[in-house]
């Protein structure tokens, strides 16, 4: 269990950088902190590991950065997450509730259902499809 509480809290932090990093050029540990409502610390240390496991770099100003392998984590944790918000507010969840549980379901879901999940969305939903392409062609900006 530990080992998927790890892996579920290093999405939540990928996810956190990218979603930061589409609205402001520069992410920095103080706004994940800020972000999620942890402290700064524990965002430290959670930065550290990312590090050690290749998944986002620092520069010189403390700005960080996916890695590729950092982005590809935080595009797919992102995109279940706007889907699966979507899928619930259309079933009538209040849209606080849907993106608290979706935050939850995103992690435990397997490929394979969250593709079929994809696909009927996409099949009711072609006018959601640019806010997934937004996810998908995001690409950072190099500081």
């Amino acid at each position: 269990m530990k080992a998927h509480e790890t892996h579920e809290s290093s999405e939540n932090y990928l996810e956190s950088i990218l979603m930061l990093s589409m609205d402001h050029p520069f992410v920095r540990s103080i706004d994940i902190a800020n972000m999620l409502g942890f402290s700064k610390p524990s965002v430290s240390i959670a930065m550290k590991r990312l590090r050690e496991e290749g998944q986002i770099t620092m520069d010189e100003h403390g700005y960080i950065h996916l890695t590729e392998d950092g982005m590809q984590i935080a595009k797919g944790t992102y995109e279940k997450h706007v889907v699966i918000t979507n899928v619930l507010v259309d079933l009538g969840v209040n849209a606080y509730t849907a993106g608290q549980d979706a935050c939850r379901i995103e992690h435990v879901l397997s490929p394979e259902t969250f593709q079929k999940i994809k696909a009927w969305y996409l099949k009711h939903h072609e006018e959601k499809a640019p806010d997934l392409e937004k996810i998908e062609n995001y690409t950072q900006q190099e500081q």
